[in-house]
């Protein structure tokens, strides 16, 4: 499954350019101009990992970084900057930065980096609801006297979802409709106690069903 990449920068000319850099190498990219933004993405669905430019109108990455922390949010972050010192790849670090790449950089260097301290990173989604399980980056269907498991057949797009929806459980999450449709369909059709509901205005959200609600 490609891996999420949130590029958090005010520079216009550098995010488009690592939009399509990083798309080159299987990563799908979202974007934000400014830490605010950044916060709001963040609010409705889970990425892989961040990078992050210092230097920002508004509040700065640094302060953004920090305040990602406090909120327990473990988000691997790449901190870019165009300061050059130890001191401040030593204030990034210290700040909760997994790494730290001076400007300007080649791409592949970036990448590396990124592949990295994503491998580092658990990626398991946690407190997963009865019935589903996810293991070897892929989603099972396990009912209650099953031996074992078995795969839940999903596109590319119903999967990366259905990890951001539990991801952890109770996100609320940005898709395309036809999406979710699909993707609520296909658990419709296999677990009783799951279903996909749209909060207006902001996404969808993969609640666990009541017995006595259970279709």
């Amino acid at each position: 499954m490609n891996k999420t990449i949130l590029v958090i920068d005010d520079d216009d000319t550098l995010t488009k350019s690592l939009n399509r850099g990083l798309q080159q190498y299987d990563f799908f990219v979202i974007t934000a101009n400014s830490a605010e933004q950044a916060g709001e993405i963040l609010s409705k669905l889970s990425v892989d990992a961040i990078v992050l430019d210092r230097m920002m109108g508004g509040m700065d990455g640094l302060t953004f970084l920090k305040c990602l922390r406090d909120s327990g949010n473990t988000t691997p972050v790449i901190m870019l900057t165009a300061l050059s010192g130890a001191e401040h790849a030593i204030d990034g670090l210290s700040g909760g930065a997994n790494d730290y790449l001076a400007k300007p950089f080649q791409l592949k260097e970036l990448v590396l980096r990124l592949q990295n301290i994503i491998k580092q990173t658990p990626n398991t989604p946690q407190n997963m609801p009865n019935g589903l399980i996810f293991a070897d980056n892929e989603f099972f269907i396990k009912h209650k006297n099953d031996e074992k498991g078995r795969l839940f057949a999903l596109s590319n797009e119903e999967k990366r979802l259905l990890h951001n929806l539990t991801s952890p459980m109770g996100n609320i999450v940005a898709a395309a409709p036809m999406v979710a449709k699909r993707l609520r369909t296909k658990i419709n059709s296999v677990l009783s106690g799951l279903d996909i509901i749209t909060i207006r205005g902001r996404g969808y959200k993969l609640i666990p069903i009541p017995a006595t609600e259970k279709r």
